[in-house]
């Protein structure tokens, strides 16, 4: 049997190299599997494309690489059957930046902006940042699946409303909305005469092999009119660090007003992060789809040990490497806290808008995951029996 081309396994010492992700617990043992990027190294091509940029030596002012703006095109076209003109693309240097973007160029100061709980923090932060009022719905459990609840969403709409904001696939569920999802939101959204912006940065890691990504501004031509589209290769070939990412706005004057509100404001993408991003798009499907075997044995391992942790029970992960974990049944008030004090670092369910969640990474080698799942289920089944 030959070899794996790619390795996932063998992990990778991140710590000294002031991670996020690591750091956070440096100097104490306990497995980081919290914010949302993966213990992997990038894709190969990737790799190569970096070494010979900066062996030229020379790190300028940068354009957009025309090359990179046909490669997303072309991607977009292949992938969801979506015509994109290369002038409605809008380059940021990180998707959160698209998000506080967005809130201030639709509306005015006090006007609402609504989305679904659980969300991705950035999601509850960013209308305050703006001046503009947060709305929420809660999602709604419904065969083993979480969806959105349309009575619940036309309860929480106000006159003043003028955003909906949404991850998709979702964060942290790791639901792929289906087309039918997507058709109901975009009617409400058209009802309330709403701008969609579609946080699509996941959109490259679906999981479930009975679903797809269906970008929601392909739905109809007015959908595409009223939606601004978030994507990064970020996730997907785990660059967060080189801080590239794109809106695509196909109408003209949300465009205008998106870019009014950049201007001298918003950085540009360095020069290496538009590099990786070329390479990722143009050479990286290959990684992609070992990267996407590896971790839906990821996302079953998860399953598997957290159908025999008392008290939790989860969803299964369509989609991302994120997988939700609801602790309410075990009585713990702070199960982040509790699972931190075992020796896994986890995402708080509180900082999403759901308290007695945690939410768990598992874009890491599978030792170091079974190990953690291995302390998470120690320190529950010595908390039940102690109960």
């Amino acid at each position: 049997m030959s070899a794996p081309l790619f390795d996932f396994d063998t992990p990778i010492d991140r710590t000294g190299t002031a991670s996020l992700k690591w750091d956070r617990y440096l100097g104490r043992d306990i497995l980081p599997l919290w914010v949302a990027d993966m213990d992997f190294p990038s894709p190969p091509p990737v790799m190569t494309a970096l070494r010979e940029r900066i062996e030229h030596g020379v790190f300028g002012y940068t354009l957009t690489p025309a090359a990179l703006t046909a490669a997303i095109v072309a991607m977009l076209a292949e992938e969801y059957g979506w015509q994109v003109a290369p002038e409605w693309l809008v380059w940021l240097p990180g998707l959160v930046c698209g998000l506080n973007v967005v809130c201030r160029a639709v509306g005015s100061a006090g006007s609402g902006v609504l989305t679904t709980t659980p969300a991705y923090p950035p999601f509850l932060d960013a209308p305050a940042l703006s001046g503009r009022l947060l709305h929420t719905a809660p999602l709604v459990l419904a065969n083993n699946r979480w969806q959105m609840d349309f009575d619940r969403l036309e309860t929480a709409v106000t006159p003043e409303t003028r955003l909906f904001l949404l991850a998709s696939p979702h964060n942290p569920t790791g639901r792929v909305y289906t087309a039918r999802e997507l058709e109901r939101l975009a009617d409400f959204c058209d009802r309330h005469n709403l701008v969609l912006c579609s946080d699509e940065i996941h959109c490259g890691l679906i999981l479930a092999p009975d679903r797809r990504h269906l970008p929601a501004a392909t739905l109809a031509p007015e959908v595409a009119r009223r939606t601004v589209t978030l994507m990064a290769p970020s996730k997907t070939f785990n660059l967060p660090g080189l801080g590239c990412a794109f809106a695509v706005i196909p109408d003209q004057d949300l465009r205008r007003r998106f870019r009014q509100v950049m201007a001298g404001i918003v950085p540009h993408v360095n020069a290496l992060g538009y590099t990786a991003a070329l390479a990722a798009y143009r050479h990286g499907a290959p990684w992609r789809d070992a990267l996407l075997a590896y971790l839906r044995d990821n996302a079953r391992l998860v399953g598997e040990a957290v159908a025999a942790m008392p008290g939790v029970t989860a969803t299964p992960v369509e989609a991302t490497y994120l997988a939700w974990l609801d602790c309410r049944a075990t009585g713990l008030a702070e199960p982040a806290a509790f699972f931190e004090a075992a020796g896994v670092g986890l995402s708080d369910g509180r900082e999403f808008g759901a308290p007695g969640f945690v939410r768990l990474n598992f874009g890491c080698p599978r030792a170091t995951l079974t190990q953690a799942l291995n302390r998470m289920h120690s320190a529950l089944t010595a908390n039940a029996a102690a109960g």
